[in-house]
């Protein structure tokens, strides 16, 4: 029954290795050159391009805690050099799921997902 409710999940498409990284909880803080007023649960997409399995999946459901200037102590958690004009989007509670097919956009944008599907995966 779990299967059948359906909902839907705000989600940010993020290029690969990068989506993968965190998935696996290497990296807690996601870079942008724009800022979001946006609190919440956040769906983790790994582009198509590049090409870097898996990409285009959902791969982690988050939740997108702050968002702030980047800061020189932000690069090791974003894993990419600093840069004052970017945003630190700060993200907690990720958890890896069973990656599922997702077409990304830019921007935010939303889905409908079943919660079976944000499950942790095991």
């Amino acid at each position: 029954m779990i299967d059948k409710m359906r909902r839907i999940v705000r989600a940010v498409s993020v290029q690969q290795p990068y989506a993968s990284k965190i998935a696996a909880g290497l990296k807690t803080i996601e870079t942008r050159s724009w800022y979001t007023k946006y609190r919440g649960e956040l769906l983790i997409v790994s582009c198509r391009l590049p090409p870097i399995p898996p990409a285009g999946y959902a791969l982690a459901v988050c939740r997108l805690a702050d968002c702030r200037r980047m800061c020189p102590y932000d690069v090791g958690p974003a894993c990419v050099p600093w840069s004052s004009w970017l945003y630190a989007w700060v993200l907690e509670d990720v958890r890896a799921i069973e990656p599922f097919e997702v077409i990304g956009r830019l921007g935010f944008f939303n889905i409908m997902v079943t919660e079976a599907q944000l499950m942790t995966r095991m």
